[in-house]
């Protein structure tokens, strides 16, 4: 599978004469060649394809799309090296799950059980 992922540019520099840039996809970064968009730059949000930064795209849509990549956790770990940490919506939507289910398992082990 190909996946482009979007991420924030958080720097530009030059690497042996290749514009590049360090890229933070949610929280993991990575080093990304620019020489495809050579009109990214610093705050401007990109799709990366292995090291390669191929387009640029809009706050919003990168958000969107970094949230539907994080419901698809191996695809992206597989192509990162790593699973992206979960954003604040998706830790939200934990915290308000966990708050209308009630104690979870570790609240009371059950008999001859014990609690993870």
């Amino acid at each position: 599978m190909c996946l482009g992922i979007p991420g924030r540019v958080l720097s530009v520099h030059d690497d042996a004469g290749l514009r590049m840039a360090t890229v933070d996809f949610g929280g993991v970064r990575r080093e990304v060649c620019l020489e495809y968009t050579p009109g990214a730059s610093v705050d401007e949000y990109v799709i990366v394809h292995v090291g390669f930064a191929i387009t640029t795209v809009d706050e919003q849509e990168a958000r969107r799309t970094l949230d539907v990549l994080r419901a698809m956790g191996d695809a992206v770990a597989g192509e990162l090296g790593e699973p992206l940490p979960a954003g604040d919506a998706a830790r939200m939507r934990l915290s308000r799950d966990a708050a209308l289910s009630g104690p979870g398992p570790t609240a009371r082990p059950e008999e001859g059980r014990s609690a993870p």
